[in-house]
């Protein structure tokens, strides 16, 4: 957490400081490397200084300011591409919103934007943002907040590519019920493929790295006999299933956190909020706890529509404010035993679920998504992210109710 606000209050000494110590130890180099990204010349400088000495990171030339609390609606890439964006801008600037997460690597496994040729993504770009170092000035322009969303671990492009990266049955991919497919957490190459594609947000501008899908599909517990699949590092593990899965998930967002330490970037996770109610998910690998412990921001996805019967309440889609309250003492309780606890910045629900009924479907707009709010920061959870996966935002909100 602590890196949230102070980066780019620390930045200027850290630099005159690191440039004095090479004036004066002789052993010091100085490396200037210049990359070629949307047409902008990015530069990345690295200092051979002492490790007591914080290591000069990449500066993408952009200036966005921390928002006195990240209030931020999620936006697709064909949104921020198309015609959709200037609504979703309006909306942002005329309100106490302040922040997108824009669709980097999608659910499919698309980039949302077209990499340079010689590029090893290429071949999975959907250009729909023609220009995303334009789109991201124009953020700046405006004192949006621009976080970068990347899709990890549900990936059907990358798994239909290499199998031997996913999970199969029969010889073949194995999908879930939605026709969905998942890599291997316990790969590293899966690891590494992911954060070259977070370094290149990074390097355009985005301020922040939101890891999403970051786990084993859902179930695992019950299938994990019958996939094939490698177990990487981990196969010699005397941990069992379940926490290998853990181990893996954790190691994963530990391991990223500190490959982006270069770059002027948080990193933020989304995560269930159910598994912060149990000790670890036995299924896919999530122990909040563990998670919490390494990243700048933890996004428990709470919607009402998405939990059971819980904390005592029935149906929970309806009573949005109650179920958001609950959680959020539990939230609390455990990031407070955290040594060096992230920012929460829960993501809630701006849609209807109809699936969960044989009638009407309750509906969600205006009072239902300030309950929602005003229960985090009756909780004294300031900051938030609204999920519509339609980027339909309820009008007349009161984001700060």
């Amino acid at each position: 957490m602590g890196k949230l606000h102070l980066r780019k209050v620390i930045y200027a000494g850290i630099i005159a400081l690191a440039a004095t110590l090479f004036v004066h130890n002789s052993e010091a180099k100085a490396q200037k490397d210049v990359k070629e990204h949307t047409g902008k010349e990015i530069y990345l400088q690295s200092l051979d200084v002492p490790d007591r000495i914080a290591r000069f990171v990449f500066n993408a030339g952009l200036e966005f300011e921390y928002p006195d609390a990240v209030r931020g609606i999620y936006v697709t890439g064909p949104s921020a591409g198309g015609a959709k964006m200037a609504e979703l801008t309006e909306l942002v600037e005329s309100t106490d919103l302040n922040a997108m997460v824009i669709d980097v690597k999608e659910d499919h496994g698309n980039i949302s934007f077209e990499p340079p040729e010689d590029s090893p993504y290429a071949d999975i770009a959907e250009p729909y943002i023609d220009d995303p170092r334009k789109m991201l000035e124009k953020l700046e322009e405006k004192g949006i907040y621009p976080i970068a969303r990347v899709v990890v671990f549900k990936d059907s492009l990358l798994a239909e590519e290499r199998p031997d990266l996913s999970f199969t049955k029969n010889g073949e991919v194995w999908k879930n019920s939605r026709n969905e497919a998942f890599v291997n957490p316990f790969e590293k190459e899966v690891w590494e493929y992911n954060l070259e594609i977070a370094k290149m947000a990074a390097e355009i501008g985005f301020q922040e790295i939101q890891f999403d899908y970051v786990r084993f599909p859902e179930g695992f517990e019950n299938r994990d006999e019958e996939l094939d699949y490698g177990e990487g590092d981990y196969a010699e593990s005397e941990e069992n299933n379940i926490k290998k899965r853990v181990s893996a998930v954790t190691d994963f967002v530990e391991y990223a956190r500190q490959d982006l330490s270069d770059y002027d970037v948080d990193v933020s996770v989304d995560i269930f909020g159910y598994a912060a109610t149990i000790e670890e998910s036995p299924g896919i690998g999530q122990n909040f706890s563990q998670i919490s412990a390494n990243v700048d921001v933890i996004s428990s996805m709470i919607y009402p529509s998405h939990w059971g019967p819980y904390f005592g309440i029935d149906k929970p889609d309806t009573e949005p404010y109650r179920i958001i309250d609950e959680y959020a003492q539990v939230e609390n309780q455990i990031l407070g035993e955290l040594e060096e606890a992230p920012v929460s910045r829960p993501w809630l629900q701006d849609f209807e679920a109809p699936w969960l009924y044989s009638g009407s479907t309750f509906q969600y707009g205006k009072a239902e998504v300030e309950d929602q709010i005003r229960a985090l920061q009756d909780n004294g959870i300031e900051e938030y992210l609204l999920w519509n996966a339609t980027n339909n935002y309820t009008e007349n909100v009161d984001y700060t109710p």
